[in-house]
């Protein structure tokens, strides 16, 4: 690792904390704005960086911060070795082979990856297959203020989804099932699985929220159940409410309590996907992004967004939020290119201090939780009058896909924040290309022994530059590892890796990256059936 690439970053980081001890908390001040958080709790001040433990049963890590600033105390380079390990550690990949009608998927296959810059990570991912209705389900979810509500959100949304496509019939067999106590129909096949939950013990609270959805559903007696569109939009709004009206009630677990606490009072920005057939359909809340890779029949790549960010530089959303509140806030709901002063998105799940009056923030908060330990942030922004100020209502997009929509990427925002659309979609491109290249032709060539290890001999010699089997690797290599003209830096990335837990998220954000490849001999064949 060049040590002028560490230097730079390391000294960086030391001359950007300010820690002031004050009692019993650390205080501790980021000067430098490579990374901005996107929760600002406390705009003319120091954040508070409160110290947790054990509370009812859950294990929350402590967050405090490394205060040492001399340069021993960092972690030695990493090996090009390491650096591929660290980076496809969380890498995941799935070819979809199933039928449907007969008719091969117009999904192929679809590859994941996540990289960690807060400790825990934040962000979660997932994909799932619908059983009682067709349709694939892809979704990001990028959470902030600690990552309850993006697990939350990640296990539960799709859920949602799938009962709202369902048909009368169906939804009157699953209550059914429930009056008689009788095993429920599956809803789901999960693909890839938002990770470990740490909701297994209130899942019951989750099904009796989930089921008094579909009895109201079945209330509106509609044969055919909602279209993708209805049952995208009501299906955010819908948990969104559910995550806020379970911590009002009275609930006498205390694990149930505070993880629902936990879960209104951090946030999560959505983004999801839905594919059937030539019908792709995207639900965007927050900041996460979807865009399409497009390949003319001139062979010329282009980049089709399917998404809008929800933040302060987009006009629409500014034009809603000024038409949402009257004229005397217009100066103050965004300062500082952030809602209210204090969140960069205008859309979020969960996120209940700019959602509920004050007094409802009060009277749930004096139930005698302990705040402290949970990591609550007890902080009204000023110039706090009508709220709510945020909502988590989906933007829908549909397209219908064509032979030449190649791939769909979805990702958190630590991936935009460092590449643009256009060079995602480059960097797809090459990644297939690269992957081609190298694939070993064994059918022109005789597979002995004595090839084989040449070629393995080739690739273990080609270390940091060895070819990455999955396109979501490769964006967040380049999204980390490039500089300021677009090159890759292998003491860059290796630096960047290194980088103390502490550290890390001053100078990265958590990145989450799912690309799904199209069928589109499936997709041109649909064409001519039709």
């Amino acid at each position: 690792m060049s040590s002028t690439v560490s230097y730079w970053i390391f000294n960086s980081a030391r001359n950007s904390i300010a820690t002031l001890q004050g009692g019993q908390r650390l205080y501790s001040r980021y000067a430098s704005n490579r990374i901005k958080s996107k929760w600002r709790l406390f705009p003319q001040g120091p954040v508070t960086l409160k110290n947790n433990a054990s509370c009812g049963g859950i294990a929350l890590q402590k967050a405090y911060r490394h205060t040492s600033t001399e340069e021993d105390d960092f972690h030695l380079p990493l090996s090009p070795e390491q650096v591929n390990e660290v980076l496809r550690a969380g890498e995941s990949a799935h070819k979809i082979l199933d039928l449907v009608s007969g008719v091969p998927s117009s999904v192929l296959r679809f590859e994941s990856n996540q990289l960690a810059a807060n400790f825990p990570v934040e962000d979660r991912g997932g994909v799932a297959a619908c059983l009682q209705t067709n349709g694939l389900m892809f979704g990001v979810f990028d959470g902030h203020g600690g990552h309850a509500c993006a697990q939350a959100v990640s296990e539960r949304l799709f859920y949602y989804v799938a009962v709202s496509l369902m048909s009368q019939q169906t939804l009157e067999q699953m209550e059914g099932a429930m009056e008689s106590m009788k095993p429920l129909l599956p809803i789901l096949q999960w693909l890839k699985h938002p990770g470990d939950s740490i909701y297994k013990d209130v899942t019951s609270v989750h099904l009796d929220h989930l089921r008094v959805y579909w009895q109201e559903l079945l209330n509106l007696h509609m044969e055919m159940g909602l279209n993708i569109e209805e049952a995208l939009m009501y299906s955010f709004q819908r948990l969104d409410s559910d995550i806020s009206l379970e911590i009002q009630a009275a609930l006498e677990d205390e694990m149930t309590r505070n993880l629902s606490l936990q879960v209104a009072f951090s946030g999560a920005t959505a983004c999801m996907a839905h594919v059937d057939g030539v019908h792709l359909h995207v639900a965007n809340a927050g900041d996460c992004r979807a865009i399409l890779g497009v390949q003319e029949d001139n062979g010329m790549w282009s980049c089709l967004p399917l998404t809008r960010d929800h933040n302060a530089w987009n006009p629409t959303e500014l034009s809603r939020l000024t038409r949402e509140h009257p004229e005397s806030e217009h100066r103050t709901v965004i300062m500082d290119n952030r809602l209210l002063g204090v969140l960069m998105p205008c859309r979020a799940f969960g996120d209940v201090q700019l959602k509920w009056s004050k007094e409802l923030q009060r009277s749930v908060l004096e139930r005698g939780f302990d705040t402290e330990a949970l990591n609550i942030y007890q902080f009204t922004p000023p110039n706090y009058y009508t709220p709510p100020y945020l909502t988590a209502r989906p933007e829908v997009t549909y397209h219908r896909l064509r032979p030449q929509d190649k791939f769909l990427v979805l990702a958190s925002d630590g991936l935009w924040d460092v590449l643009g659309n256009e060079d995602v979609v480059r960097l797809v491109v090459e990644h297939l290309a690269e992957v081609c290249r190298h694939k070993p032709d064994l059918a022109q060539r005789p597979a002995n022994l004595g090839l084989m290890q040449s070629l393995l001999l080739q690739r273990k010699a080609q270390g940091l530059h060895a070819t990455d089997q999955n396109a979501a690797t490769r964006l967040i290599r380049y999204a980390i590892g490039n500089n300021e003209y677009g090159e890759m830096e292998p003491e860059r990335l290796s630096a960047m890796l290194t980088l103390p837990e502490d550290l890390a998220r001053m100078y990265r954000d958590d990145i989450s990256v799912t690309v799904v490849y199209f069928n589109s001999d499936s997709i041109g064949a649909s064409y001519k059936g039709s």
